[in-house]
């Protein structure tokens, strides 16, 4: 049996342990925030009158997602945001958000808003895809 790890006293690679586990805590009191996941696409007169591009309404041929995370009582200065490839990290004073995104996703290349009148915010993120016959620009 050999270890592939640089350091002979860890007991595991890091190739075994999911993205995102480093976040989370079970024993977190901090409540969970109610959250919804929506899907967006970006479509032309070409996909909506001829279907020239082949795309449909399902999620695979989504570009963005939008996740839309209520936040009561909270201030835009109190949200820590963390997003990386697989996971969505939100912590404020009185919520913690872990979330595993349902798809890879870019995680320099988003952004977040907080609407203050609504107590939301609004985080879109450019899903990452491999090229296949549906995804190929």
């Amino acid at each position: 049996f050999q270890v592939k790890s640089e350091n002979k006293k860890t007991i595991w690679n890091t190739e075994e342990v999911p993205e995102g586990s480093e976040f989370d805590d079970t024993w977190d009191p901090r409540e969970k925030p109610e959250y919804e996941i929506s899907f967006k696409q970006h479509v032309g007169t070409e996909d909506v009158f001829f279907g020239m591009t082949g795309k449909d309404p399902s999620t695979a041929c989504c570009e963005d997602i939008v996740i839309k995370i209520k936040l009561p009582e909270t201030k835009y200065s109190d949200i820590t945001l963390d997003i990386q490839d697989k996971v969505l990290d939100l912590r404020t004073p009185k919520k913690k958000l872990l979330l595993h995104l349902p798809y890879p996703v870019n995680s320099k290349e988003g952004r977040a808003r907080f609407l203050s009148e609504e107590e939301i915010l609004e985080v879109t993120l450019r899903v990452s895809r491999k090229f296949d016959l549906i995804n190929f620009s």
